[in-house]
């Protein structure tokens, strides 16, 4: 009896196993044709990715665009190089000396420990 269960059992995973594999609707040659096809007709590029991720062209040449930015820098509504306004370093009023005295006495006073870590950050 429990052989007949056995082989039952394999036979119907055999069956649901074998099903699945021929229950693809297109060949590849087919699907490739249409593919083909579809490219040919401009509804979708060749290769890999979809329309969406098409990269977006500058309508300007290169010359306008550096013309441009360098009017803008001249202008005062950019610093030139790379970067935002925002992002441009602002120059400290005391020199290394005072910096690392001012450190010093807020490490000595408990204020900040010593090293690399912020105020308030476990070591």
């Amino acid at each position: 009896m429990k052989m007949k269960t056995a082989l039952s059992l394999v036979a119907a995973a055999v069956a649901l196993l074998s099903h699945s594999a021929f229950a693809q609707e297109k060949s590849r040659a087919e699907v490739k044709e249409e593919t083909k096809k579809a490219v040919k007709a401009g509804e979708t590029k060749g290769g890999e990715g979809s329309p969406a991720s098409e990269k977006t062209m500058s309508k300007k040449d290169r010359a306008e665009r550096k013309a441009e930015t360098a009017k803008s820098v001249k202008a005062g509504e950019t610093k030139g190089g790379e970067g935002t306004p925002e992002s441009a370093k602002t120059k400290s009023t005391k020199d290394r000396a005072e910096r690392k005295a001012e450190t010093a006495a807020a490490v000595k006073a408990g204020e900040t420990k010593g090293g690399e870590s912020t105020p308030g950050q476990k070591k």
